[in-house]
């Protein structure tokens, strides 16, 4: 099934993606959650009434509606670095043997097609293409299988990057955590429509592809992923991971290649769909 926050001029609220549109969910189950990551906590309630309403629900076509950020506001965003080999090579960095994470704030969440900003503060803005992970289910100490079944669903998503900022220290997370710059979406897709191990995943910056590879390049997955964050916290349902990009980024071109403002970066992963966001000046 696929999830999705939408506007269709009265206001923000949760539908179902069908194959030929969006069906709005509150005006056939007044007693919804009105927010994704209560909905997701009470899955096992929803699954089958929502289900029926795919066949049976009114249809608006997605031209009619504004597509919105997935999750509004997670509780927790967190972002993998050097996740796949070969953006580990274009960064000249080693092979971790560890995972490396970083965390993105709530304020950084965009829409599939809100804008991303160019800071005021900073020229070197960066792409990176990635697959999300949407936690469904709370999560301590995780054993494997527990790691699986805690993943919801999947979005596609951009870890904008400001790159002077990431590396004036040895902590990513100034340049990582910009307004506007975690954008995702367009939709969930629910886990049990998803091999995650097989996703292709391309990123195109004014139609030019950037980035090409496959989610099979991935160094952790997103169950190991998953299991290792829950060693240190809580991850709760619709906290969200950003899995790591492949290479192609703008840094690792020679002279760099950043984003400019009227830029369009569009991102799209097998299976799930695509974003597009343009650049605007801040």
């Amino acid at each position: 099934m696929r999830l999705a926050r939408f506007d269709d001029g009265t206001g923000p609220q949760l539908g179902i993606v069908a194959p030929n549109g969006v069906i709005a969910i509150a005006p056939h189950h007044a007693d919804v959650p009105h927010d994704m990551g209560t909905l997701i906590a009470s899955w096992d309630e929803w699954r089958a009434p929502l289900a029926a309403l795919l066949e049976q629900g009114s249809v608006r076509p997605l031209d009619k509606v504004r597509l919105l950020a997935p999750v509004a506001r997670p509780g927790k965003v967190m972002g993998i670095g050097l996740n796949y080999a070969d953006h580990v090579a274009e960064s000249g960095m080693d092979r971790p043997a560890d995972q490396l994470w970083f965390s993105k704030p709530a304020t950084a969440i965009g829409g599939p097609h809100d804008a991303i900003a160019l800071p005021r503060v900073s020229e070197q803005l960066d792409y990176e293409a990635e697959l999300v992970v949407v936690i469904g289910t709370a999560c301590r100490y995780a054993t494997e299988q527990e790691a699986r079944d805690a993943i919801f669903g999947y979005c596609v998503g951009n870890d904008v990057s400001v790159r002077d900022w990431q590396f004036r220290t040895s902590q990513f997370v100034l340049g990582k955590s910009f307004d506007t710059h975690a954008p995702h979406g367009p939709w969930i897709v629910t886990a049990d429509e998803i091999d995650p191990a097989n996703l292709d995943i391309t990123c195109r910056v004014n139609g030019e592809v950037r980035q090409s590879s496959n989610t099979s390049h991935l160094i952790f997955d997103p169950v190991a992923q998953v299991q290792y964050l829950s060693q240190v916290m809580t991850l709760n349902p619709g906290d969200l991971l950003f899995t790591g990009t492949p290479g192609g980024v703008g840094a690792g071109f020679k002279p760099p290649r950043w984003l400019r403002a009227g830029d369009i970066v569009e991102i799209e992963i097998s299976g799930i769909g695509a974003i597009a966001n343009r650049v605007v000046a801040d």
